[in-house]
């Protein structure tokens, strides 16, 4: 009896041991053809941005080999650059002073690694989150697809554009005549950023059920990367917090130190972690019910309230999150550049400090330069957020959620001019926190308050033409072309690329005069001219006003 028992016992187990395997198999089950789909949808942006990167790679590396023939005048740029503790921190250092390679990827080391994390977070959330809350994977899954399927496919895809990208970057750098281990140095940072940050979004597509929400801590998680590096490459000599930029991706990727001395060992790291990562994104898809997150979003009251009648107020409430975090982290970039902005000023006997600082697109005066460089920046983020309001049309369209609203007595011009204000107004509001935030900690420096605050609040809205533009290629897009509507983002990479590369890159100037921002008068420091200020603005109104138009005449989608 007892042999007998042993033998049901045993096969039972092997039963549930084939059931187990054919479980965890399953879970990964139309892989390919999920892959397959994503490389299709994708098959023209992702070709696209790669493009753009490694061009802009190419352009700043033959351009630079041209700028500073010299070694001594590289050492001269790359020293001035160094001892200049707001160019470390935002831009980081230049390793090796005699290479032109540090010169020629000074601004392409953060803010380009900063702009493929970017790309490979939209990427994932995209195939993820996005198809889960829109409702697709779950027609899909109606057929033979594992729950880990999409994510394992788009995993793939973002690994891949990154291997791809960081390949096709490194060619170009040696293309543009700098050196080959450097070159392919460069690339793998590239790529490990991106490997990086397309784990983390993968992690938080099954952690949160928004798409926006999981996109937005993405988003928060690079941004505190990006202050981790700052705060360790700018910190002193032996100081600890020189130890910051190791609790960073994107520190990681800069202490394989391209054109300095190479150290391939520290991309165990960053592999590492992307492996962990991704494998504990694809731990949790078994967790979690489909369309739903790991953590559940509290429940709303049963009732709303009488005030919500209004689509202004229900629009404010979708986005108010999302701004609130917006405009923090604009008052907190406008304290902490009005800060670094004395150190700047130190260095105006200095003609190398004078020259590198207006190849970055300032004007005569170091200090001026550097507050209008980075005011600059800052008006490309709010055309982001803008950018990024006016598409909560379209996603609000594609989720089903405007129907019924728009089944009320609400028209579709007062829907879709209650997320044109937020997207307008917060813009405004955005720059305005940033201007006042500089203004204060410059003007403290300074032993004037009153005057930086007027000075760099002025500086702020004078962007506000441009960056309005943008929006309202926004609006026009998603009401005449509504397909076509991330190439509003197409857009606002090539007005940065155009403005703050441009003239890094040599490209024409008829090139770089496409980028709304290069009309912008060069404040502070230089002279008001209202007529570019008037014509962006009008531009941005005739935009916005046939992107409504459109939106009453075209079905919903």
């Amino acid at each position: 009896m007892s042999t007998v028992t042993a033998r049901r016992r045993a096969s039972r187990q092997e039963a549930r041991s084939r059931t187990g395997a054919r479980g965890r198999g399953s879970a990964l089950s139309g892989t390919g053809t999920m892959l397959r789909l994503v490389l299709r949808r994708d098959r023209i942006m992702l070709p696209a941005w790669i493009l753009i990167f490694v061009a802009s790679a190419y352009g700043s590396a033959s351009a630079t080999v041209g700028l500073y023939p010299s070694v001594a005048s590289r050492v001269s740029a790359a020293t001035t650059s160094n001892a200049t503790p707001a160019i470390v921190a935002l831009y980081g250092k230049v390793l090796d002073p005699s290479s032109v390679g540090g010169l020629a990827t000074i601004k392409l080391t953060v803010l380009g690694a900063v702009l493929v994390a970017v790309l490979m977070i939209l990427t994932v959330v995209r195939h993820t989150r996005a198809e889960e809350e829109a409702g697709r994977i779950e027609l899909m899954r109606a057929g033979v697809l594992g729950r880990a399927a999409p994510l394992a496919a788009a995993l793939v895809v973002a690994v891949g554009a990154s291997v791809v990208l960081g390949l096709l970057t490194a060619l170009g750098l040696v293309a543009g005549g700098l050196d080959v281990a450097g070159s392919f140095a460069f690339g793998l940072l590239w790529a490990l950023v991106g490997m990086s940050f397309a784990a983390v979004a993968a992690l938080l597509a099954q952690v949160t059920e928004s798409t926006r929400t999981a996109t937005g801590l993405a988003m928060s998680a690079l941004a505190v990367a990006f202050v981790l590096r700052a705060l360790g490459d700018s910190a002193p000599e032996g100081s600890w917090r020189g130890g910051l930029s190791w609790l960073s991706p994107l520190g990681w990727g800069q202490q394989l130190r391209p054109f300095g001395d190479e150290r391939w060992w520290v991309a165990v790291v960053p592999l590492a972690f992307t492996a962990l990562v991704a494998g504990g994104a694809h731990a949790l898809v078994g967790r979690r019910d489909l369309g739903g997150g790991l953590v559940r979003p509290r429940p709303g009251p049963a009732r709303a309230a009488p005030r919500l009648r209004s689509p202004l107020v229900l629009a404010w409430r979708l986005q108010r999150g999302g701004f609130a975090g917006w405009l923090t982290g604009f008052v907190l970039l406008g304290l902490i550049l009005g800060g670094m902005a004395s150190s700047v000023g130190g260095m105006l006997e200095s003609d190398a400090a004078r020259d590198m600082i207006t190849t970055m697109g300032g004007v005569d005066g170091l200090t001026d330069a550097f507050l209008g460089t980075e005011v600059g920046v800052a008006g490309l983020l709010a055309a982001a957020y803008g950018i990024s309001a006016t598409l909560r049309l379209r996603s609000e369209e594609t989720a089903l959620r405007a129907e019924p609203v728009l089944a009320t007595s609400v028209t579709r011009t007062a829907y879709a001019a209650s997320h044109l204000v937020i997207a307008f107004l917060g813009s405004a509001v955005l720059l305005v926190g940033m201007g006042v935030g500089a203004g204060l900690t410059h003007g403290a420096g300074s032993g004037d308050v009153g005057g930086g605050v007027a000075s760099l609040l002025g500086a702020a809205l004078v962007r506000l033409p441009a960056v309005w533009l943008l929006v309202g290629v926004a609006v026009a897009l998603h009401g005449l072309a509504p397909r076509l509507v991330l190439g509003a983002w197409v857009a606002l990479v090539a007005s940065m690329l155009l403005g703050e590369f441009g003239a890094v890159l040599g490209l024409p100037e008829s090139a770089q005069q496409l980028s709304p921002f290069t009309h912008i008068p060069s404040l502070p420091g230089g002279e008001m001219a209202w007529i570019p200020v008037v014509v962006l603005t009008v531009i941005a109104v005739a935009l916005t006003a046939a992107g409504i138009a459109g939106y009453r005449r075209r079905d919903l989608a």
